[in-house]
Parts: structure tokens; C-alpha cells; sequence
């Protein structure tokens, strides 16, 4: 396996947006600058995407929602992030979103909100800066041998620092 780990980024639309082009812009963005993509396509519930990236072991989820619904729906998201014991995993948005529900979002847990016209290039620098790839923790837990068991099920577990990297133990 190469040392250099590619970062793993679910792209979902939810609820009943029927407009997916931006969605497919930032899925392409991603994978244009090497990350590894998987979109899930439209009209999906809190619940399917949820369970994709679980599946998927993703280590970033980007929502999208030009519908209005942005404040249920990615808030559902997070809290059924939490139910599975996957909080961790950071969740970023776009698309038409008030400028007074940004901080409202952030609150529930999105860590980021990226409006139309958000150059490309910031929101991929944004992953690269706040997302380390969950398979690299976790391998590299494996390879300290010296570690007892209960510390390497610790380690598993990955924790965030207040800016949202990991960190090991």
C-alpha cells in the first residue's frame, strides 16, 4: 500500500432536490484532485447516506440542498452520525443556504458551508486541511506492535482535537 493516503468523501444530495449539477461539479473536484469519490445521487434520506458512508468508511461527507430543507436534513445527518458512533466523521454543506443559518448549521455540527461561487480550490484545500483519511489512523495503529490491546482499541476509536484533525492516542 503507498504511504500516501487518499481521502474517502461521500457526496449526497438529500430530501427532494431535483438539481444535482453542482453536487457533480464538487464530486469531480474531489476526484480531479485525487480523492476518492462516491456520490450517492439524488432524492436520498438522512438515513441512506448514513448508512452509504458507513459502508464506504468514508472520512468526509459533503451535503448538498438547493430545496429550503437544509436545516432538517443536514442536521439529521449528524445526529444519525452520532447514533452509529461515527460523530466524527466531519460534514460540510452547500447549496442555496441563508447566510443566518450558517451559524445555526455549525452549531448541529456542520463544519463548514461552502455558498455558490465558493472557488473549487477552497473547498478541496478545506478537506485536505481538516480531514485526515480514517484507514491511515487506523493502519498506523497497526503497525505499533509494542501496544497493548486495550490501547489499540482505543486507538480505533480516533478522537478529534478541537479543530477537527485526529490525532493518536
Amino acid at each position: 500500500m503507498s504511504s500516501e493516503k487518499k481521502i474517502r468523501v461521500l457526496v449526497g444530495k438529500p430530501g427532494l432536490d431535483g438539481h444535482d449539477r453542482g453536487a457533480r461539479v464538487i464530486a469531480r473536484a474531489y476526484r480531479d484532485a485525487g480523492f476518492e469519490v462516491v456520490y450517492t445521487g439524488l432524492h436520498q434520506t438522512p438515513e441512506q447516506i448514513v448508512s452509504a458512508a458507513l459502508q464506504e468508511d468514508v472520512d468526509l461527507i459533503g451535503l448538498s440542498c438547493l430545496s429550503g430543507a437544509h436545516m432538517t436534513l443536514f442536521t439529521r445527518v449528524v445526529e444519525l452520525l452520532k447514533e452509529n458512533g461515527v460523530g466524527d466523521i466531519p460534514v460540510i454543506g452547500g447549496g442555496i443556504i441563508p447566510q443566518e443559518d450558517i451559524p445555526k448549521l455549525k452549531k448541529t455540527g456542520i463544519r463548514e458551508i461552502f455558498l455558490p461561487g465558493t472557488p473549487l480550490v477552497s473547498i478541496v484545500d478545506w478537506a485536505r486541511d481538516n480531514v485526515m483519511p480514517r484507514y491511515w489512523v487506523e493502519e498506523k495503529v497497526t503497525n505499533q506492535h509494542r501496544m497493548s490491546a486495550q490501547s489499540q482499541i482505543s486507538q480505533l476509536k480516533r478522537r478529534r482535537l478541537s479543530d477537527g484533525t485526529r490525532k493518536m492516542g
